[in-house]
């Protein structure tokens, strides 16, 4: 190779690189930004120009959230939520999924159809039958609501199926032979093997859980209750009741916290389920 063309590549790899460093470096700020404003004074906050690192900068809205606005409670019922949400979904999914890839019924196709089309159906649309029916059964101002209802979730049955249909079914047969019933079946010969598809079909579960808005909204009354989304809008002080922004970024900061530990322990699996998930579908 001629020293024209390798000095051509470096400087491709250079702009390359440069270009993603100065991407990373934009999606970065908002981050940037939210942690320094945890740290200001209220004072600064707006200050122009903007202050990155103040000289002021303190823990006082961190010790403020834990000591006046039970933020441990609140982020303890996220994780309760989040947690017991998304352990219900992918038991039922997996078994939705495997019921769709590997038997045959009457109806399937036309079943699994119907099954994708409520997948168009807008939440909203939902969401005043769902309230009367929670009503009724008394889990107002519960997690119940929170936890029961998205149990059966038409894109993570599908996300499943997907999985599932690659694998042999001369393995299940194998299984079969040796006296495995078909929860046995799932429980140790599919569910291993779909693990990197259950990892991050959790993950996109968790967090669509941790950072629900309106139906926690709408389901809980009292503060005690409250999930974090719902606790940082409502961080308000004054008379007026206007946002307190320093509180509301430290909220954030505490809520992103979990999510980010959780992404960094699953990664690599993280990567691979969705993925593999791509070249399967």
């Amino acid at each position: 190779m001629s020293f024209g063309k390798r000095l051509t590549g470096w400087l491709s790899n250079i702009l390359l690189y440069g270009i993603l460093i100065m991407t990373s470096i934009f999606m970065m700020l908002p981050f940037v930004w939210m942690l320094s404003t945890s740290l200001k004074p209220e004072n600064e906050i707006f200050r122009l120009p903007p202050i990155v690192i103040s000289p002021n900068f303190n823990l006082n809205s961190y010790r403020n959230l834990i000591e006046q606005r039970n933020i441990l409670r609140i982020l303890a019922n996220t994780g309760i939520i989040a947690s017991g949400s998304t352990a219900l979904q992918l038991f039922f999914c997996s078994l939705g999924g495997y019921g769709f890839a590997k038997f045959k019924f009457p109806g399937r196709e036309q079943l699994f159809g119907i099954l994708l089309a409520t997948m168009i159906v807008p939440f909203s649309i939902m969401m005043v039958p769902l309230y009367v029916i929670m009503l009724n059964l008394k889990w107002i101002d519960t997690f119940w609501p929170l936890i029961i209802p998205g149990a059966a979730n038409a894109f993570g049955i599908f996300f499943m199926r997907q999985y599932i249909t690659t694998i042999s079914d001369e393995l299940l047969d194998a299984a079969r032979i040796d006296g495995a019933s078909e929860f046995g079946i799932l429980g140790r010969v599919i569910l291993p093997i779909i693990a990197p598809g259950l990892t991050s079909l959790g993950l996109i579960f968790f967090m669509g859980s941790w950072n629900n808005f309106m139906w926690p909204l709408v389901i809980l009354k009292s503060p005690s209750n409250f999930t974090l989304p719902i606790a940082i809008r409502s961080i308000v002080g004054g008379l007026i009741g206007r946002p307190v922004f320093n509180l509301q970024m430290a909220a954030s900061v505490i809520s992103i916290i979990p999510l980010l530990i959780i992404f960094l322990v699953f990664q690599r699996r993280f990567v691979e389920g969705i993925t593999a998930g791509a070249i399967k579908g």
